[in-house]
C-alpha cells in the first residue's frame, strides 16, 4: 500500500512530525535570509564552525525529502513497536487484534492522540484516515504541539518516541 509510506507502524502520521513540516520550512527561510544577508561569504569568519552549521541547516531544509520514514528506518533503531509489527507481519498496529498493547501504551504517554487516532484509522480505513491527516497538516497541526515532553529515562529502552 503506497499510502503507508507516511504512516508509521504505531499509527503516527509521519508528515505531522516537525522534522517533515515545520523544521524544513523554518530552515529554508533561515538559509534564504542568511544567504541574502551575505552569510555564505563571511559566516566562516564570524564563527569557526560555520561551514558545519551551514551544511546542517541545508540538511534540515531538505529533511522532508530525505527522511526514510518509519518503514525505512527513521527514528529509534531499537523501536520495539517496529520490531513487533515486523515480527507479526502487521502493517499497522491499530489493525492488530492486540491494539492497544503495552508498546503503544508507552508511546501514548507522549502522544495523547495515538490511541484515538488508531481507533479512527481502524474505523474509516487507511485511505480516508490519511486524507484526514493531510487536512490536519494543511491547518498547521504538528505532533510537537500536543506531545508530552518526558525525560527518556521514564521510557523503556526502544520506546523513545522521538
Amino acid at each position: 500500500m503506497s499510502e503507508l509510506r507516511d504512516v508509521a507502524y504505531c499509527g503516527l502520521y509521519c508528515r505531522l512530525c516537525s522534522m517533515k513540516s515545520r523544521i524544513p520550512q523554518t530552515a529554508t527561510v533561515l538559509a534564504e535570509t542568511m544567504a541574502a544577508d551575505g552569510w555564505r561569504s563571511f559566516g566562516e569568519y564570524a564563527f569557526e564552525d560555520f561551514k558545519s552549521f551551514w551544511s546542517t541547516l541545508n540538511k534540515l531544509a531538505e529533511f522532508e525529502k530525505e527522511c526514510p520514514d518509519c518503514r525505512g528506518g527513521c527514528g529509534d533503531p531499537g523501536c520495539n513497536i517496529r520490531k513487533c509489527a515486523q515480527e507479526r507481519g502487521t502493517e499497522l498496529c491499530p489493525l492488530c487484534v492486540e491494539f492497544p498493547c503495552r508498546h503503544i501504551d508507552v508511546l501514548a504517554q507522549r502522544y495523547p492522540n495515538l490511541i484515538g487516532d488508531g481507533r479512527r484509522l481502524k474505523q474509516v480505513g487507511v485511505e480516508t484516515w490519511v486524507r484526514e491527516q493531510e487536512v490536519r497538516r494543511r491547518t498547521g497541526f504538528c505532533y510537537c504541539d500536543i506531545r508530552f515532553h518526558m525525560p527518556d529515562a521514564d521510557l523503556p529502552q526502544g520506546e523513545s518516541g522521538k
